[in-house]
């Protein structure tokens, strides 16, 4: 019977130290693997968007979930493979008159671990009742890196398509098809008269109003009229929100006219007053965004980081229509005009 060779002691300590840095690399690249921009997809098909980065020694986070704004989260960990981030909301407890009767801390979770290049997660998020917890799935697709901006001066355009023809809805469809429409055409004007607010009783919500065509890179011209204290929106692609609000007097703001909403702040207030009529040129080319409102250039080819709240999906290189919000008041619009890139 032979006797087993003795591994010298340096063979040995060599051995550790490689199988030591393959355990280390295992534990460090799952978690720098979930850095980066995710299109997120939620169950029943809403859209959301959610940024993990590192900032010097920690990790933080923002997150777009269906509707609304782009919002810091909580907090961020990475361990074992797996993320998670908190969502911290407050939540008051009236009686019947309204009177404030208890103030409550509520705090949803995100986790999620990846299979292969797709996020897969649950969202948790406690009942108000204390019952449990409601549980939603969701997926998130890593967005590939924005480009450089784009030379409009180099950009073609082709010939202009007329989305209204001032007469019908021709091209144009509920992106509800279930939901009250408000949307008609009054005097070549494109017109949305939703109901108005009764105290004391919940909004009657209304439809959304959709091209049935839809495009990729593009320069949309149109005219708008709001009424005071209204509020619209212009969704390029289905995705992106061009905000169309009453904000004139306002602060610069990422919620005022001419904004991306929530995302892009306009560089100077263009807006005129309510009931007016008021001229938006935009352009989208390669991620990024130029809006310029009244004639005055307010965002200047900007980068587009994600989607908006309200997107159809969150697919940043998916062709999609021209919609027009009509669940948040009433809104005119006439002359819109597409002219698409032409590659």
């Amino acid at each position: 019977m032979s006797t087993p060779r003795r591994i010298p002691s340096f063979l040995r300590g060599l051995a550790v130290a490689v199988l030591m840095l393959g355990v280390a690399r295992a534990a460090t690249t799952p978690n720098d693997a979930f850095l980066g921009r995710w299109a997120l997809t939620i169950q029943g098909g809403a859209a959301g968007w959610l940024e993990v980065k590192k900032e010097k020694s920690w990790i933080e986070g923002s997150i777009l979930w269906r509707g609304g704004s782009v919002l810091p989260v909580a907090s961020v960990t990475v361990a074992d493979g797996t993320l998670t981030v908190t969502r911290v909301r407050d939540v008051e407890r009236k009686d019947a008159a309204g009177k404030v009767l208890l103030k409550q801390t509520f705090t949803e979770t995100l986790t999620a671990q990846l299979e292969g290049d797709t996020l897969k997660g649950v969202q948790s998020v406690p009942r108000l009742n204390g019952t449990g917890f409601d549980k939603v799935e969701w997926t998130g697709k890593k967005i590939p890196a924005l480009p450089a901006r784009p030379n409009l001066a180099a950009v073609k355009f082709g010939e202009p398509i007329p989305l209204f023809d001032g007469k019908s809805l021709a091209g144009w469809t509920l992106k509800e098809p279930d939901m009250k429409s408000a949307w008609s055409v009054e005097n070549g004007v494109l017109a949305n008269r939703p109901p108005a607010h009764v105290a004391g009783q919940p909004n009657v919500r209304t439809a959304n109003l959709r091209t049935e065509r839809e495009f990729e890179d593009f320069n949309l011209k149109l005219e708008v009229s709001v009424p005071a204290g209204s509020n619209s929106g212009v969704y390029l692609r289905g995705i992106y929100e061009v905000q169309v609000f009453d904000s004139f007097g306002k602060a610069l703001d990422s919620h005022n006219m001419g904004a991306i909403y929530s995302r892009i702040t306009p560089s100077v207030a263009a807006e005129k007053p309510a009931g007016e009529w008021q001229t938006l040129d935009i352009t989208l080319v390669d991620r990024h965004a130029t809006v310029v409102l009244n004639g005055q250039t307010i965002i200047d080819n900007q980068p587009l980081a994600g989607c908006t709240g309200g997107a159809m999906w969150s697919d940043q290189f998916r062709p999609g229509p021209i919609y027009l919000q009509g669940d948040h008041g009433a809104v005119s619009y006439r002359n819109l005009t597409l002219r698409p890139v032409v590659k």
